[in-house]
């Protein structure tokens, strides 16, 4: 996916843009999350990559489908998946296996091909063995996980998460976290991940991170996160372990750079020990 000198507003009576003359790219089998403070452009342009919004100028390419060709709408749609941040807005049946059946039964998929494709999204999401279960009574991890399997049976090549994780629990935001590796690293699944939690971020092959609609950092988590008063100056935290880097570094203590899990931050206080 790519998109080219993206402009986009949401009243085109008013000057300031959303996006103002993004270019990005994000290959194939690739994690990127994307960062910024609220009212950066993130949410926009992940509704860009499956054509929920379209360009005022520039282009958006989607495997090379241009999203502003309508022809091309319905493979797009199923190219890239959307997950947003609110899994009751997404749950529409009162059975687990049936949400996740929802859209391949509006796309006409043969039965046989179906059962095949919801059992093995189910599975790979992690919430098969609560498939006979009602949504509503499952905590909003589960929940979330509900959503992700609706989208990976229409098997997408992409998918977008918006804010997937804002209005979970620490062991909700890991149970997600652990679904989105695994489709990553073992299906081979293109990740893009909008977010506000830099542990999340960390995890991530690629970071972007926005500032008033345009992209003012790209790089690989460390190269990112060890730049800690650059983030802090676009009202962006670092993760915890390069907090704690910073610190120790100030207190005299000679820590490497790139230090962003707690994992690298023990192994090198480790070192300085033996």
């Amino acid at each position: 996916m790519t998109t080219k000198d993206l402009r986009f507003r949401y009243d085109p009576e008013q000057p300031a843009y959303a996006l103002d003359g993004v270019s990005v790219g994000v290959r194939r089998g690739e994690f990127v999350a994307v960062l910024g403070a609220n009212g950066c452009g993130k949410s926009t342009l992940a509704k860009h990559f499956n054509a929920i919004l379209l360009p005022e100028s520039g282009t958006v390419l989607v495997e090379g489908m241009d999203t502003a060709d309508d022809s091309k709408l319905y493979d797009i749609r199923q190219t890239v998946g959307m997950v947003f941040q609110n899994p009751d807005n997404q749950i529409v049946a009162t059975v687990v296996e049936e949400d996740v059946a929802f859209a391949l039964e509006n796309l006409g998929v043969p039965p046989e091909e179906m059962r095949r494709r919801i059992d093995e999204a189910m599975r790979m999401a992690g919430i098969y063995p609560f498939r006979e279960r009602a949504p509503h009574k499952l905590s909003g991890g589960q929940k979330q996980r509900v959503a992700i399997a609706g989208v990976i049976a229409m098997r997408p090549d992409c998918l977008i998460l918006d804010e997937a994780t804002a209005m979970l629990d620490p062991r909700g935001r890991e149970q997600v976290m652990q679904t989105i590796r695994h489709l990553n690293r073992d299906m081979g699944i293109t990740v893009v991940a909008i977010t506000h939690y830099m542990e999340e971020a960390a995890q991530a092959d690629r970071v972007l991170v926005m500032s008033a609609g345009h992209v003012v950092m790209e790089g690989t988590p460390q190269e990112i996160f060890s730049q800690t008063e650059r983030l802090r100056s676009l009202h962006l935290d670092v993760p915890q372990a390069a907090e704690l880097r910073d610190e120790l570094v100030k207190a005299g203590i000679p820590l490497p750079e790139g230090i962003i899990d707690t994992g690298s931050c023990a192994q090198a206080l480790y070192e300085l020990l033996k």
